[in-house]
């Protein structure tokens, strides 16, 4: 179970516990590839990236080195993420500013640790698609 700082996009958003790097879709059909993370491939996230020059440009590392932290982009994100699965990216970069990258990997095990076997449990699922527990 392993939280890497490559893993944690510039948004907030840890990607390990992302369903797309399980390899899955938010359906449930698995993907042809899995996803290696946002800053693994460089990809152009779709809730952020794309629509602020500064991330873009690679200006920032972390959405709460801009001037403009919280955006109304990020906030948008922030409150879907809230609603939906209970995480706040907001929250997550202010941690991160607060208490360093470190500090935050090893809460984020914690958090998204399976009761059952240990591994990483999926946000967006709410399950360990490694023993299949669900709702951890």
């Amino acid at each position: 179970m392993e939280m890497k700082e490559e893993l944690i996009a510039v948004c907030g958003m840890n990607c390990r516990i992302c369903v797309g790097y399980f390899g899955y879709t938010m359906s449930g059909k698995k993907r042809k590839h899995t996803c290696p993370g946002c800053r693994i491939s460089d990809k152009i996230c779709a809730f952020v990236k794309k629509r602020c020059k500064k991330t873009l440009k690679k200006e920032v590392n972390y959405c709460f080195e801009c001037k403009d932290f919280p955006c109304e982009i990020l906030e948008k994100l922030d409150k879907n993420y809230r609603k939906k699965y209970n995480m706040s990216t907001i929250e997550n970069l202010s941690f991160i500013k607060q208490y360093g990258i470190e500090k935050f990997l090893k809460s984020q095990e914690e958090k998204y640790r399976c009761n059952e076997c240990g591994a990483v449990v999926c946000v967006h699922t709410d399950g360990c698609y490694e023993c299949g527990n669900v709702g951890i």
